[in-house]
């Protein structure tokens, strides 16, 4: 499987720098990096994620899933988890393509194809799949068209109506099949957790995220943890805590200037989520972080 890769990983090198490129293909991002010592929080979009080389572990419901090569990787929504990225067995860098799933595109697609009865909740809201020859062969069609911009805007979308279709037809098609209706429990979840995004620094109402997702109390606290592992309030806590670490490392704020920014009404309570969160209080994480750029620009 990973020698059927390296076309992919050839364009994938050519076109992506270390850490994240945002492609000219709408929504396709390339993912490189060197291995991690211990997992550290990550913020995992709705997306699918091939990894053309190396290995990643992430952690939800206090499961360890590790995909690679021979899988690709459906997040049906944003998720705030703990992750590791691992080298290739040869030390070659670990190298992803992710693709942030459009929702009215995977309703549009999933029309045409014959109707499915699928149970009414999608279960968890990460899964992995066996990556599979046609899927890859569709993958390799996407990224081609980085070494012809000129072709991307009439040919990219026909490319990712193919590889979603692809997608609806393997073993999580129920899943992507959830995220494209807006009103069953999925959806709802959806739009319970683009409220607490937008709302992130200001106290998490229950009552309020209930209408705002259409939901009962008892409901929503159901499926949000089943397809989040997280509770509400969990949540807002995790995307606050990397919200801050982004705004520490991005400038030269305080720890207790960004504290109060994301929402904590306690500098000190924002330190002692953080160390817990983090491992180290912040100046100490933000010390190691930058000596840990410092050194990768170097090598």
């Amino acid at each position: 499987m990973t020698d059927n890769l390296q076309p992919h990983r050839d364009i994938a090198l050519r076109h992506g720098q270390t850490g994240m490129t945002l492609t000219p293909i709408p929504r396709l991002e390339i993912g490189v990096g060197q291995a991690t010592s211990g997992t550290s929080p990550c913020l995992y979009r709705s997306m699918i994620c091939f990894i053309l080389q190396g290995s990643k572990e992430v952690v939800i419901h206090d499961d360890l899933l590790r995909y690679d090569a021979s899988q690709y990787l459906v997040s049906a929504l944003d998720l705030p988890l703990s992750g590791q990225i691992h080298d290739a067995d040869d030390g070659s860098p670990y190298v992803a393509i992710s693709l942030v799933l459009d929702p009215a595109l995977l309703a549009e697609v999933a029309s045409t194809m014959p109707a499915v009865r699928d149970a009414d909740t999608p279960g968890s809201g990460i899964a992995l799949n066996p990556m599979t020859p046609p899927l890859r062969d569709t993958l390799l069609r996407l990224l081609a068209l980085l070494d012809t911009p000129a072709d991307i805007p009439v040919l990219a979308p026909m490319a990712e109506r193919e590889l979603l279709y692809r997608l609806l037809q393997g073993p999580q098609g129920r899943l992507l099949r959830h995220i494209a209706r807006p009103e069953g429990p999925l959806g709802r979840i959806r739009r319970a957790v683009e409220w607490i995004r937008d709302h992130g620094n200001t106290q998490l109402r229950i009552e309020a995220l209930c209408d705002a997702a259409g939901m009962s109390r008892a409901s929503l606290h159901r499926h949000f943890v089943a397809l989040t592992g997280l509770s509400p309030i969990q949540y807002q806590k995790q995307l606050r805590l990397q919200e801050a670490r982004q705004m520490l490392l991005a400038g030269d704020r305080s720890a207790s200037d960004v504290a109060y920014a994301v929402g904590y009404e306690s500098a000190s309570q924002f330190s002692r989520e953080y160390l817990r969160q983090f491992g180290s209080p912040p100046v100490r994480d933000m010390r190691r972080l930058r000596q840990s750029i410092g050194d990768q620009m170097i090598n």
